[in-house]
């Protein structure tokens, strides 16, 4: 099978999306009958090609990127210019069985256009479907029938959580849609090989600093901790346009000795840093599915989170979750957990039980799976 896989952001850009394709690239390259050309981007201009394995070919459109973590709409336009040109020229060189885009929009909009000739899969991320992301609200209204016209030529739009498959038909009902959840490198995130459940609270939050994630919200609920007397130290990780007002947001409530805004680090480097910490804290509006709740929850942390999509896959009685979005009632549900060792210990335990159902390879299997499928399909038709 020749496959070519779109995505406008990669590692070192972006956030779960490019960790996942990633990651699916690592269980692809054991796979003797896949041949795999990626388009993506590069953060500095040019064209750049990378052999990452025996049978996947990187190809990086260079752009003129400010931050690694956001995209203005002058660098996705920018992206989609020079990508359409790489798309085009890909196609003439190679005959591929079937495209793979990773996010409805930007990058769906060049198999779009290209649907009469080759069949394509879409996965679903979160951020392109719409949804209550205050700073894509305009986008989503003027994109809207844009977004519904990609979907509707798709071979298969597959979410990566049952709540987004949920957002995703109250913008096109009906529309047919699978579910394949993320996964976790089971073997690079486990539990701390140390007692870690001591009293200081080392709270932990991973992901881009962006609105919708509320991260101001665990500040103040870190605030309340300590006004309680409460040994807590919360460190944030991850970079956004977010990061300049949460900094302020510390200094504030006086809270800079104790909340670390560590900005991004180095992927190498996660493990370790969540088997320092016990108690992974979110408080996200919109997500597809967490990519960093599940490393969490496979280094053992339990977990305290809003309500959200890919929650429901994900907890059970491997942490909680609060009814209500309010700094207060995550206070309290930390202090609950952090009171009862025993449950505490259960719930860790748990964690590790649940996050062992979302391996890559199972993730891969899916998906190689649904490329069959789309494929016999199209066989028939011919």
């Amino acid at each position: 099978m020749n496959l070519l896989m779109l995505n406008y952001e990669f590692p070192p850009i972006g956030g779960g999306a490019a960790h996942a394709h990633l990651s699916l690239l690592k269980e692809y390259a054991r796979q003797d009958r896949l041949t795999i050309d990626v388009l993506t981007s590069a953060p500095e201009p040019g064209s750049f090609k990378e052999k990452s394995s025996e049978n996947t070919t990187i190809y990086k459109v260079g752009l003129h990127k400010k931050s690694l973590h956001y995209w203005r709409k002058v660098e996705v336009v920018e992206w989609l210019a020079k990508a359409h040109f790489h798309y085009r020229r890909l196609l003439r060189k190679n005959r591929y069985d079937l495209v793979h885009a990773f996010f409805g929009f930007p990058t769906g909009w060049l198999c779009y256009r290209t649907a009469a000739k080759l069949p394509y899969v879409i996965s679903l991320r979160g951020s392109d479907v719409p949804g209550s992301h205050p700073r894509l609200a305009l986008d989503y209204k003027i994109l809207g029938p844009v977004f519904r016209a990609i979907w509707q030529k798709a071979a298969v739009l597959a979410a990566c959580s049952e709540g987004l498959k949920s957002r995703a038909l109250r913008f096109l009902p009906g529309a047919s849609i699978e579910v394949i959840p993320n996964g976790v490198e089971l073997d690079r995130f486990y539990p701390a090989t140390t007692d870690n459940s001591t009293n200081r609270l080392n709270l932990l939050t991973v992901g881009r600093l962006s609105p919708t994630k509320r991260v101001e919200m665990l500040i103040d609920a870190v605030h309340i901790l300590r006004k309680e007397g409460r040994d807590v130290h919360f460190s944030i990780i991850g970079g956004g346009a977010m990061g300049d007002a949460l900094k302020q947001a510390v200094t504030k409530r006086s809270l800079d000795d104790i909340v670390d805004i560590a900005g991004r680090i180095d992927a190498e480097k996660m493990p370790e840093v969540y088997r320092r910490h016990n108690i992974y804290v979110s408080a996200s509006m919109q997500e597809g599915m967490s990519n960093a709740m599940l490393e969490a929850m496979a280094s053992g942390l339990p977990i305290v989170t809003t309500q959200c999509e890919g929650v429901e896959e994900l907890i059970a009685d491997n942490g909680i979750v609060v009814e209500q979005a309010a700094a207060e009632v995550i206070a309290q549900a930390i202090i609950g957990l952090a009171d009862d060792r025993h449950s505490y210990e259960k719930i860790s335990a748990r964690a590790r039980e649940q996050a062992e159902r979302f391996s890559w390879k199972t993730v891969a299997d899916r998906y190689l799976g649904l490329y069959d499928r789309v494929l016999s399909k199209a066989r028939r038709k011919h």
